[in-house]
């Protein structure tokens, strides 16, 4: 069997790895990469990949049939059908930079923007001030696009961008007519996919040979991100008012590489078909580029072309393209944060203000808030059992919710069942229900870690969340009676106090696991609990909407505020937009709380959680420092991490040779400072460039992390018309004399109107760096 590596589709339900059987002399399709483009003309660069793979199999008959993609826009490469042996040949090629296997990969709201102050109401903020983000194009790759939902309208969209050289790609059930003014790209990338899956039939699928989405992921973080108004859109009467994105006139291009397959109920996504994608939006001119995907735990390094991501992201960033990735949906344990590389903004999932509490009294007249989504009618008093064997028979019983279905149908049958569970995904409470349901139940408590996220259960079947303590309340009420009772009432919305903001439990935490010194996420955004459209081929959509939770939800979120960010500023570089969304984040919530982060225990979140907080599009409309960097600052920071000039020559495209000695990693102009190992004492740089007021003066003030002392020099930072950029040291020594965890602080520039944050990371680590040393 082959194991393919899987991109995760950051719907928490879909985690499984797909395995194809390929007999090892069979023809693979392959990745070769050349590098940096020789020539600007694309057709000239296509035929030079015939040539060489001409060359090789000597017939143009041959070369034709071996070709699945040419890639010539954002860098030179071409995706291949060849054997081993063949695929050797080519990699000694001189000018061949590597050849590398195709892999598979899986995916990874209306309250969202008031909750962000980008109030349509508002007349005097970021949303107004960029006429909504008009003539900024974002890209997403991802399942394609739903084009007749409300949420592409094109009422009150001008003309289509100059710049726009892409186009909408006809194909199955999709016209070039289903786009318009606000959706102008819609292109399909299946090549590599059918090459790896010839038994795929793309006549029985299920899915659309097009641009079309069937199981609505795409969309739903489309129309996040870019999606047009449309009033008055609930789900069953929850989570309701008038629904847009976060840059309504933002248009939109989709670039579907990921499909359904039917007979595994998963979504893969070849990496050939990704790399493609990200090459024709580089081509098509989008500013920002939206992908809810990720790769599994081992990450590759950055320079290592099998993270294709992290590759096509260099070129696009190289480019002036905003790269937004989804942070992953792997917490809440720790190292498992996804698209690390330092040019990509990574986010992070947290909640909303709001929740859906769902009244369920007992007998005994207690009434228990449990969190669900369940808008079918009240279920009256009701018998409630856990079932567990009464001491007198040798039948099997079981409380464990992944197990209910041992338990003997007359223990469940005209009840409401209790049951507990450890299991950290939805699957538990879905499959729980459909347990309880078979046997004639009528609906199910889950008690489970809180601060999981919530899915509406299968025809509205009553399934309500609780934590351990309250499923514990439960219990020693069903055994302090003879003839225990529940009822459950539908779940109602809850908006504002006292509903604390969190990150979510299962987005992906820091440190990364590649360079810790690199803090990942950037950023955090909504990601729970998401209203926005669908395909109405999807299991739970409700009138063309649904509700989804995950880092893939977050994402768009943070490219529709790049996006306006975009319109205002449209000369800054991608990473000017990361630094001005970092320093200016919340690190509390609306109410001035702290935000916690879930997880077993809930704790006050930190940098490794949600980087620099919550993302703040005012603020970050005027951030008033940056700290910029471009494509030379990510191949100082490729030298400083460790990597051979080969291997960054691979992934830059031309040759690459690292100064001696290397640069220090902690000298990365990022909008943070992580030290994973301080011993005694280090220096480091940054460099600021002013971006508001011309004459301006900053002063600094430092918040170190505990028993570390952090002196800045100097302490005054004096811009005028002549100095727009100024560089300062950070001496960092500790006071801790054992090995540490992670401490958090922060460094501030302020000049009264402007307070630009950057978090500080710093472990003490003496004992690993004695062995080093010695």
């Amino acid at each position: 069997m082959r194991n393919y590596r899987l991109l995760l589709v950051l719907v928490l339900s879909l985690v499984i790895a797909l395995n194809v059987v390929r007999a090892s002399d069979e023809s693979k399709v392959h990745i070769v990469y050349l590098g940096e483009k020789q020539h600007d003309d694309p057709e000239f660069v296509t035929e030079s990949h015939h040539q060489m793979l001409l060359s090789l199999l000597g017939s143009k008959v041959d070369a034709h049939e071996s070709m699945v993609y040419s890639y010539r826009h954002g860098f030179s490469g071409f995706a291949a059908k060849l054997t081993e042996s063949q695929a050797k040949k080519l990699a000694d090629s001189p000018e061949v930079v590597h050849v590398m296997t195709d892999s598979f990969y899986e995916l990874a709201t209306t309250r969202t923007w008031d909750y962000l102050g980008l109030s349509v109401a508002n007349p005097n903020n970021l949303l107004n001030d960029t006429n909504m983000g008009d003539q900024v194009i974002i890209g997403f790759i991802d399942t394609g696009v739903w084009p007749e939902s409300e949420s592409f309208n094109d009422n009150g969209v001008g003309p289509i961008p100059r710049k726009w050289k892409g186009g909408c790609e006809p194909g199955e059930k999709f016209k070039s007519t289903n786009c318009n003014r606000k959706l102008i790209g819609a292109k399909y990338f299946i090549n590599g996919f059918l090459a790896e899956n010839e038994g795929f039939n793309t006549t029985e699928s299920r899915d659309y040979i097009s641009a079309r989405d069937f199981i609505g992921h795409g969309t739903h973080t489309v129309s996040i991100a870019g999606g047009s108004f449309v009033p008055n859109i609930s789900y069953k009467g929850l989570a309701g008012g008038n629904l847009r994105g976060g840059a309504p006139r933002a248009r939109i291009a989709i670039y579907k590489a990921c499909w359904y397959v039917d007979q595994l109920g998963v979504v893969a996504c070849s990496s050939s078909d990704i790399l493609k994608a990200m090459d024709e939006a580089m081509h098509d001119g989008v500013d920002v580029l939206s992908l809810s995907l990720g790769a599994q735990i081992p990450l590759y390094p950055e320079t290592d072309l099998r993270d294709r991501i992290a590759t096509g992201a260099f070129h696009a960033v190289a480019k002036g393209i905003i790269v937004v990735c989804a942070g992953g949906n792997s917490g809440p344990a720790a190292q498992t944060v996804l698209n690390t590389a330092p040019w990509i903004l990574t986010v992070a999932a947290t909640t909303l203000d709001r929740s859906f509490p769902t009244p369920i009294t007992l007998g005994n007249r207690k009434v228990i808030l449990g969190q669900a989504l369940y808008t079918g009618q009240e279920l009256g008093f009701t018998s409630l059992v856990y079932p567990e064997n009464p001491g007198n028979t040798n039948e099997t019983f079981s409380g464990v919710c992944e197990s209910l279905n041992l338990n003997p149908n007359r223990t469940m049958a005209g009840k409401v069942v209790l049951c507990f569970t450890t299991n950290t995904l939805f699957t538990a409470v879905s499959r729980a229900a459909s347990y309880v349901k078979a046997a004639g139940g009528l609906g199910v408590i889950i008690a489970r870690n809180p601060g999981y996220n919530l899915t509406p259960c299968r025809d509205d079947f009553p399934c309500v969340a609780i934590d351990y303590e309250l499923g514990t309340d439960i219990l020693l009420y069903i055994r302090s009676t003879g003839s225990p009772v529940v009822k459950i009432q539908p779940s109602r919305t809850l908006v504002g106090q006292p509903v604390g903001t969190k990150v979510a439990t299962f987005s992906s935490r820091g440190p990364n696991s590649i360079s810790p010194a690199i803090l990942k996420p950037d950023i955090g955004a909504p990601g729970v609990s998401i209203l926005a459209a669908t395909s109405p081929d999807s299991n739970s959509s409700v009138g063309g909407f649904d509700i989804l939770s995950g880092t893939s939800m977050a994402a768009p979120v943070v490219a529709g505020v790049v996006a306006l960010l975009k319109a205002l500023h449209p000369n800054w570089s991608p990473a000017a937009f990361r630094s001005a969304i970092v320093t200016t984040a919340w690190r509390t919530d609306p109410f001035g709380e702290h935000i916690f982060a879930e997880g077993s225990s809930r704790k006050v979140a930190d940098p490794f959680d949600y980087g620099g907080g919550i993302v703040n599009a005012e603020k970050a409309a005027e951030p008033g420092l940056i700290y910029d960097m471009g494509t030379q600052d990510y191949i100082l920071y490729l030298c400083s991490a460790g990597y051979n000039d080969s291997s960054i020559s691979q992934l830059v495209g031309k040759v690459t040779v690292c100064s001696n000695p290397k640069p220090s990693v902690l000298d990365v102009n990022l909008p943070s400072i992580t030290i994973p190992n301080l011993k005694d004492e280090v220096t480091l740089t940054r460099t600021v460039t002013n971006v508001g007021p011309v004459d301006s003066v900053y002063k600094v003030v430092v918040e170190p992390p505990l028993g570390i002392r952090a002196v800045v020099t100097p302490e005054t930072l004096v811009f005028n018309s002549k100095t727009k950029s100024v560089s300062f040291t950070v001496r960092v020594s500790t006071t801790h004399k054992i090995n540490t965890g992670f401490y958090f602080g922060n460094l501030i520039w302020t000049d009264s109107m402007h307070n630009v944050t950057i978090p500080v990371s710093v472990r003490t680590q003496i004992l690993q760096n004695y062995y080093d040393e010695n």
